[in-house]
């Protein structure tokens, strides 16, 4: 099944504009970039968004301007509008569990604690939407997370998010497809 909507999270505002969150907002803006695309502000749907051409049709682009635990807000009304399932969503955002560098895909599961996705799994009424998962690494200690989440990543790791966003952006036409197996067997293969 194509994808129809992709949701790059984030938290909206200068202030955020570089931490390790937004891995989500990062790719989207270069995928915007790539098709030559404007993101603009919708204040119908709480984000920024932009349409992407595709062989199946038009593909909604989004960054909620909601703060990250309330991204269902923005992702869950585009796609109650458009009639978009949750199978033809596809959500990019940041992975603590996977080193900087890691991009892979899956389609449904838990949250891990992700207030972002929780937040898009009850708007959209189910767990069945795809994940990008982008690693930025762990900072070891669960107390430290909320912090390291809203900090700038080293020059290392970014290097290495770019390089995984950069992967990300050539497997993206076989996902908009919806050849998943593919696209998983090009993310998850170390180069």
């Amino acid at each position: 099944m194509p994808i129809r909507l992709v949701a790059g999270l984030g938290n909206p505002g200068r202030e955020h504009e570089r931490d390790r969150h937004n891995v989500g907002f990062w790719f989207a803006e270069r995928l915007a970039h790539k098709h030559k695309t404007e993101l603009r502000k919708d204040a119908k749907y709480h984000a920024l968004v932009a349409k992407l051409p595709a062989k199946g049709g038009d593909v909604w682009l989004v960054l909620p301007q909601t703060y990250m635990n309330l991204s269902g807000k923005s992702v869950g009304s585009l796609a109650n509008f458009f009639k978009i399932a949750p199978e033809e969503c596809l959500v990019v955002h940041d992975e603590l569990d996977f080193p900087p560098g890691t991009a892979k895909l899956k389609q449904g599961g838990g949250v891990a604690g992700h207030n972002g996705l929780k937040d898009i799994a009850a708007r959209l009424g189910s767990h069945d939407f795809w994940r990008l998962r982008v690693g930025i690494g762990h900072p070891g200690d669960r107390d430290l997370v909320g912090d390291y989440v809203l900090s700038s990543p080293s020059p290392d790791d970014r290097t290495a998010i770019d390089a995984s966003l950069d992967r990300i952006l050539e497997a993206f036409p076989l996902i908009i497809e919806g050849d998943m197996r593919s696209a998983m067997n090009r993310l998850h293969t170390k180069a």
